[in-house]
């Protein structure tokens, strides 16, 4: 049995100020829910790596946004949404938390979700077995969500992530040079 993990009332991330509105996020749901659906019809196969754990709620914290990811990764009954940081987040087994950047890299399948761990860029709670399964799940995707999102937003969208991929590249470089 899996115990669900509630951690106390997170932060606004960084720099966030304690006034400011709450996003509209419902803005984003139509976004999250093409990306999730699209992922999902293009790599059926990754379920059967998630076992038991396709059933879980995962929390994804991008800790210097203004909000959080939730994802169910059933192909029955799909969840991705975006929770606004300052209420108690819904249940879930397991959080994964870390910069955007180091998110999108591991996303992108240019970091080794190791390095990242034991370098504490990026932090995880809960049921561990369950963020491997995950992971496992997306190193069988044959292309990387990242890209396959990108994709989906034709010329603009590739724009983006390559240069998100070069302010990555460029905040590795200078953690390196701090070393």
């Amino acid at each position: 049995m899996t115990s669900h993990i509630t951690p106390p009332r997170p932060s606004r991330g960084v720099g966030a100020l304690p006034f400011t509105p709450p996003l509209p996020l419902f803005l984003l749901q139509p976004v999250l829910n093409r990306i999730v659906r699209k992922i999902a019809a293009e790599n059926p196969d990754m379920f059967a790596r998630l076992g038991p754990h396709r059933h879980e709620h995962f929390l994804i914290d991008p800790t210097n946004m203004p909000f959080m990811l939730y994802l169910r990764p059933d192909p029955d009954a799909l969840d991705f949404r975006a929770i606004n940081r300052c209420t108690t987040p819904p249940p879930h087994v397991a959080r994964i938390s870390g910069s955007f950047l180091d998110l999108l890299t591991l996303m992108d399948a240019e970091q080794d979700g190791d390095a990242l761990f034991f370098s504490r860029d990026l932090i995880v709670t809960g049921d561990t077995e369950a963020v491997v399964c995950l992971r496992n799940a997306l190193d069988d995707v044959d292309e990387p969500i990242a890209e396959s999102v990108a994709d989906m937003f034709g010329p603009p969208g590739r724009a983006a992530l390559n240069a998100l991929r070069r302010a990555a590249e460029n905040a590795t470089k200078r953690k390196e040079a701090q070393s």
